[in-house]
């Protein structure tokens, strides 16, 4: 997998300035104080100075920056006076951390910031934007230069940073999940990426079809009824809490969803790749729990499928019996995942009686249409829960936004020839009636809450701490959740 770029915490120290020979990144205010920035003006014969005086340098966010290429008296070929107060909330931090991340090459850099109390937080954001990609490039890519921090207190800053490190492998690996083409990330790899991290010390089980068959899960089985691919659960748990119920974490894994007999349309499909990045996040939230030994019992679940046509695939019109007992007409064989999801949701209820579910899917084209790329749609039907989950997402910077539920909604799915039918074919509503059609699968007293994450699981282009692609969003906010829990 992608790995994060090492960062080394050193002290503060004048004498590499001049001899750099990568880039420079300088974290200061308008003013120059302390012995690093006087150093570096001098150096500079006062360009350092002339820079953060500025209207250019004043006009920057807390967290911008502006570059100086090949700067008098620098060996460096470039340097980065990047805008931020000694004490600045961890959002600027992180942010400036991102301004840097998104300059590193294969050259060497050198983070300045002895006078920045939220180190920790600038290195986080400079992991998390330090990502590309290219396990598919035919020549390697060039890996990052390394990394050292010149910092008031290393040792503690590292040791404020070490969970970080944690949260951003976790997202690394969502994001390479979510990136990896179908061809190469079946149902089989996908299984077994995640049997892998019982090195970690999770405990990972595989359910095949037979085991699904068992019990039930008919709904989760028609989806990949037209696939050589085989269907899979993999239930992933994390058990560092004691004897106190699991939090539960569902996660639709579509590996590939062509849309299966309601075939989509050939504009756009190849990007149906990332139809299991509900699946990714739980398998990052996951590997994130058990990398800094979370004090915490989660269970993570994953419907792994495949939906493609054939003369086995499902049906529009088909009705099936879903784990719970409840038929289920589908009159739209691209509205799948929420029938992956019902199996696993019941499932999960059933086996590990969960203190509550956070399910997570790219269910639907509409949650697009709401809210765009920015948000997150989110749906519960517990205030307490969600406002809990909102509250990790603002600290994280990650965008979400409760969307409502209600029996109006809900009365859309009803069928004439079962219980209830798994698309209404109109337009109005559809992330909120697909929300009301997995709600039918939790259990009345299940805290519960949907992440529709369609629109944020994949960019177009870059966001505050990823390159355009897949973001890894929600495993930095859900980890959050579990981790307040813990203090």
């Amino acid at each position: 997998m992608t790995s994060p770029v090492a960062i080394q915490f050193v002290p503060a120290d004048t004498g590499p300035l001049a001899t750099h020979t990568g880039r420079i990144a300088l974290l200061s205010g308008p003013e120059v104080k302390g012995a690093i920035p006087r150093a570096l003006s001098r150096l500079t014969k006062g360009a350092v100075d002339r820079a953060l005086a500025s209207p250019a340098f004043a006009k920057l966010k807390p967290g911008e920056g502006m570059e100086l290429a090949w700067p008098t008296g620098l060996a460096a070929e470039a340097l980065h006076l990047v805008k931020l107060a000694p004490k600045a909330e961890s959002a600027a931090a992180r942010k400036a951390g991102a301004t840097i991340g998104a300059k590193l090459g294969d050259g060497d850099m050198l983070v300045l910031a002895p006078g920045i109390s939220g180190a920790h937080e600038v290195a986080f954001g400079l992991a998390l934007r330090a990502y590309r990609f290219a396990e598919r490039k035919s020549e390697a890519a060039k890996p990052y230069g390394a990394v050292q921090m010149m910092v008031a207190e290393p040792e503690a800053v590292a040791a404020k940073a070490g969970p970080m490190a944690a949260v951003a492998e976790g997202v690394f690996f969502t994001r390479d999940l979510v990136s990896e083409p179908s061809n190469i990330l079946t149902t089989h790899d996908f299984a077994a990426r995640l049997a892998a991290m019982q090195e970690l010390g999770l405990d990972v089980e595989i359910l095949e079809e037979d085991d699904l068959e068992k019990l039930g899960m008919r709904t989760l089985l028609a989806v990949g009824m037209g696939s050589d691919c085989p269907s899979k659960v993999v239930v992933m748990r994390w058990n560092g809490g004691g004897d106190e119920a699991p939090l539960a974490l569902v996660g639709k894994g579509v590996c590939f969803d062509s849309g299966g007999i309601s075939l989509k349309p050939a504009a756009g499909m190849e990007d149906m790749t990332m139809d299991m990045g509900g699946a990714a996040v739980v398998a990052g939230v996951m590997r994130t729990l058990a990398l800094r030994k979370s004090k915490s019992n989660v269970v993570g679940l994953v419907g792994l499928v495949e939906n493609m046509p054939s003369g086995r695939a499902q049906r529009p019109g088909d009705v099936v019996t879903s784990m719970k007992g409840d038929t289920i007409q589908v009159t739209n064989t691209d509205a799948e995942g929420r029938l992956v999801l019902a199996d696993v949701l019941w499932y999960a209820q059933e086996r590990f009686k969960p203190s509550g579910i956070i399910d997570l899917a790219t269910l639907t084209g509409a949650v697009i249409i709401a809210l765009g790329h920015e948000n997150t749609g989110v749906f519960s039907n517990h205030d307490a829960f969600c406002n809990e989950f909102l509250k990790a997402a603002r600290h994280e910077g990650e965008g979400a936004w409760r969307l409502p539920l209600g029996e109006a909604y809900d009365a859309k799915l009803k069928s004439d020839i079962a219980d209830i039918r798994n698309s209404t074919g109109a337009r109005d509503a559809g992330s909120i009636v697909a929300a009301c059609f997995l709600q039918r699968f939790v259990k009345p007293d299940m805290p519960w809450i949907h992440l529709d994450i369609a629109g944020t699981a994949l960019t177009k282009s870059e966001t505050a701490f990823a390159p355009k692609g897949a973001t890894g969003w929600g495993v930095r906010a859900i980890n959050r959740l579990i981790a307040a829990r813990e203090s």
